[in-house]
């Protein structure tokens, strides 16, 4: 594919990255503005608004939400266009109550089966996290928040639960971005994070599950008001 001329990268708003596709780009542009709220929930997809925006063509606009379509955060309607998918109250708890058992069991089966440097990597992530929460970057401490999550989830080595996780997970992008919202809601989930690798290098399978469990029950109770 086409790389990013040096104005469409900085219309992309960041350095040039070698060896990234045009498609990459505008996908992770666009996913980030739907995360954070730039583009709402329900909002239309303008192609021409956007395009202009971000210094792109339609074709590769066109296909980058089409890709976010196939993860959930995008809707398609036939002959209305692209829009911001918008979750009711509902979609938003059950999705959260069936993620939450999928990751319970990862936890388990992660404390079971990783091996100590996949450990050792879910540490790294964690400190790394926890300096994007000290520092106030919260786009990039959800990021790391995000991986870890998947991090654990690959450590359980079983394909059919991650495939399950992965899809809820990308549905769930802009509503567990909101349960950060406020100095309390994102210090506690930080406590639950810490908890979470203490349980994991203890190789505590049930408490691991426990913690996530109820990380995720608290993460309804965070997004609640707001959806």
């Amino acid at each position: 594919m086409n790389e990013l001329s040096p104005m469409s990268a900085a219309a992309l708003g960041g350095e040039r990255i070698s060896r990234r596709s045009l498609h990459d780009m505008i996908v992770d542009r666009l996913r980030d503005m739907i995360i954070e709220g730039e583009l709402p929930a329900g909002s239309r997809l303008h192609e021409v608004q956007l395009g202009e925006r971000l210094g792109i063509s339609r074709t590769p606009l066109r296909e980058a939400i089409k890709y976010l379509a196939s993860e959930g955060l995008v809707e398609l309607v036939p002959s209305r266009g692209a829009s911001v998918k918008r979750f009711s109250p509902k979609d938003v708890a059950d999705m959260l109550a069936v993620i939450a058992r999928l990751e319970e069991l990862a936890g388990e089966l992660a404390c079971r089966n990783a091996a100590d440097e996949g450990i050792a990597r879910v540490r790294r992530m964690h400190d790394e996290m926890i300096r994007c929460y000290g520092d106030g970057n919260r786009l990039d401490y959800y990021k790391l928040n995000q991986a870890i999550h998947t991090a654990i989830v690959e450590l359980a080595d079983n394909e059919t639960l991650a495939a399950m996780q992965a899809r809820l997970q990308m549905r769930l992008k802009r509503i567990r971005f909101i349960g950060h919202e406020g100095p309390e809601n994102w210090a506690a989930a930080v406590a639950e994070h810490e908890q979470m690798i203490v349980a994991l290098e203890a190789r505590d399978g049930a408490k691991l599950a426990s913690v996530l469990g109820r990380h995720l029950t608290n993460a309804w109770v965070r997004v609640e008001r707001f959806v």
